[in-house]
């Protein structure tokens, strides 16, 4: 879940570091840090905090150093502190080395390695890679490399420089991600695109068990056995604009509303894209959706589309518990594994676990290349352009888009829809965009009730059949980005234990959109009321029931009942990102969070 940059060319080397861990920094925040090479010697300069602190301690300094790597943490072994901030080095100060990833026999390395006589400084797993690489370093900084990542186990993703062989980078990828920017008489290493696009967008994207070497003029891949390896350059469809905040206070906030843009993509990138499964549908007789986080709401909602339009049965399970779990799979069992990244480890490694015992894997992510989808069996592609934003929005709303659409085609491919209405269906999906515009129109009215609930310490979410995953995602967001505690359940299930949680200091957000399951809502908001709860209630515009009976009533336009949510969420992500803001807190890189989670 950290960050990793690296950079080998002609200019100087400290600027681009910085700029390119600002650009990570949604990957981790606890600490910062560089090491570059300069007249010979290793510099390492590291700060506790934000990037900026980093920077801070930069100011004046004029290294004219044209080879360095820089990290930015999120911290698993050892707590936040400069000590155990990278880079990590060796004794000697020859080998610099930054981590993203989890050693899991470090312990014994560690051990071992002090045994012989050599001293650490930190409480971090990544400091035996630079004192294994230093035992096995005899002139050839490769060859070191390729000794050290045969010791050790876990996934990981590191980057090394030495000052035996100042011109060169050495960067290994094994379960967490890693990308090569090529570009001219220079060339970059970092943990995602985001990072380098500023300066290239001709991409290799490594694979598990690959060594990349890099100078200003080349780059050379390899195995872990030393063997060359050929690898495609990918050029990047979007553009540094893309990733910045093009006027918006936040990332959050401008992703929030392109959400309309980000849905419209998908669908037309669905519709483009080569649908010719390397599998048989007609004999699939269940489908295992696994995700972690708000990529598991998504596949909740899923379910419902896809038992109702394909007819086939869908369970769905976090991925990390999946793994761990006896979950009955094989070659009639279709697992859908959704990763906003494609680099989640716990969804990565579920579905290779799936792979492994005979299903056929479908990934849905927003990378292209990323590994999940080098290693599922297919890949349907969510078209939202980079979130940088830790709290999903876009990703979200596109994911859904992608597992409707998927509905639809399991049930043309199942013979349960003929052609015309495949389309015809895809076509009022479509409309839906257009009300999503119309809801971001009430952002303005949705911050004047964030600042009525701001200072509630508990709120609960009510939601059924499509909306009871909306509910879940709604308190996920409103938790993630300001602090409060939330709960979101199914509305039937309140009278089963929450409503006990309900009183006057209890904000209820009830969805309750005109649909099959509207008169249960409101019974369940009188319920509510009866126990004087504070209820805000999302629900089509002109609804003077849900208005009359709620504190606080936000009307969205009217769509179909079973679109309603890609409508739903967008009050719900707007009412959090309001409140976070308005309590000032960090919108965009919530404590203790990280956007890509590389580790289990």
């Amino acid at each position: 879940m950290c960050g990793i940059v690296g950079y080998v060319g002609e200019d100087y080397a400290v600027p681009i570091l910085l700029s390119a861990l600002e650009r990570l920094e949604y990957r981790g925040y606890d600490s910062a840090g560089i090491a570059v090479i300069e007249d010979g010697k290793l510099i390492v300069e590291k700060k506790v905090g934000k990037i900026r602190e980093l920077v801070r301690a930069l100011w004046g300094k004029q290294y004219k150093a044209k080879i360095g790597i820089g990290h930015t943490r999120w911290a698993t072994h050892g707590a936040p502190s400069e000590k155990n901030a990278h880079p990590h080095t060796d004794e000697r100060m020859e080998f610099a080395v930054v981590h993203n990833g989890i050693i899991e026999n470090y312990l014994e390395l560690k051990k071992e390695l002090e045994n012989e006589g050599r001293r650490f400084s930190s409480e971090t797993d990544t400091e035996v890679i630079a004192h294994l690489i230093s035992k096995y370093y005899e002139g050839d900084l490769l060859q070191a490399v390729l000794k050290t990542v045969k010791r050790l186990k876990g996934a990981f993703a590191f980057a090394v420089i030495s000052v035996h062989e100042p011109d060169k980078i050495v960067g290994v990828k094994t379960g967490s991600p890693l990308v090569v920017g090529l570009g001219k008489n220079e060339n970059f290493l970092a943990s995602d695109i985001p990072a380098i696009l500023p300066y290239t967008r001709n991409v290799i994207s490594l694979d598990d068990g690959e060594v990349a070497v890099l100078t200003k003029d080349s780059v050379d891949i390899y195995d872990f056995d030393g063997v060359p390896v050929s690898k495609e350059v990918f050029v990047v469809p979007w553009d540094i604009l893309s990733a910045e905040k093009g006027g918006f206070k936040h990332f959050m906030l401008k992703e929030i509303f392109e959400q309309p843009k980000a849905v419209a993509d998908t669908i037309g990138g669905f519709l483009s894209q080569d649908l010719s499964f390397p599998f048989d549908l007609s004999k699939v007789n269940r489908i295992v959706t696994i995700a972690c986080g708000t990529s598991y709401h998504a596949g909740l909602v899923g379910k419902y589309w896809i038992e109702k339009n394909a007819g086939i049965p869908v369970e769905v399970i976090y991925a990390s518990e999946f793994r761990y779990a006896d979950v009955p799979v094989d070659e009639n069992t279709l697992v859908l594994a959704i990763s906003q990244s494609g680099e989640t480890a716990d969804t990565r490694f579920a579905a290779l676990s799936a792979k492994e015992k005979g299903a056929a894997v479908v990934g849905i992510v927003n990378v292209v290349g990323s590994s999940l989808d080098r290693e599922a069996d297919f890949t349907l592609y969510t078209h939202a352009g980079p979130e940088i934003g830790v709290a999903a929005t876009k990703t979200f709303t596109a994911q859904l888009a992608v597992l409707y659409l998927a509905s639809l085609l399991f049930a043309r491919r199942r013979g349960r829809i003929d052609r015309e209405e495949f389309y015809k269906k895809v076509e009022l999906f479509s409309e839906v965009t257009k009300k999503m515009e119309k809801v971001l129109e009430l952002s303005d009215q949705i911050a004047e009730v964030a600042a009525k609930y701001k200072k509630f310490k508990d709120f609960l979410y009510l939601g059924r059949w499509l909306n009871y995953p909306i509910a879940l995602e709604g308190a996920l967001k409103l938790k993630e980005i300001s602090y409060i505690h939330a709960e979101g359940y199914p509305a039937g299930e309140m009278k089963h234990g929450p409503i006990a949680l309900i009183d006057e200091n209890m904000p209820v957000v009830v969805i309750a959109p005109q649909d099959r399951v509207y008169e249960k809502m409101i019974s369940n908001l009188e319920e509510v009321l009866s126990r004087k709860g504070r209820v805000i209630s999302v629900g089509f515009e002109g609804d003077k029931v849900l208005k009359e009976k709620s504190e606080t009533f936000i009307g969205i336009p009217e769509v179909e009942a079973e679109f309603s949510p890609l409508v739903t969420v967008i009050p719900l992500q707007l009412l959090a990102y309001h409140i976070a803001d308005q309590l000032g807190l960090d919108v965009d890189q919530p404590r203790n969070l990280a956007k890509t989670v590389t580790v289990e």
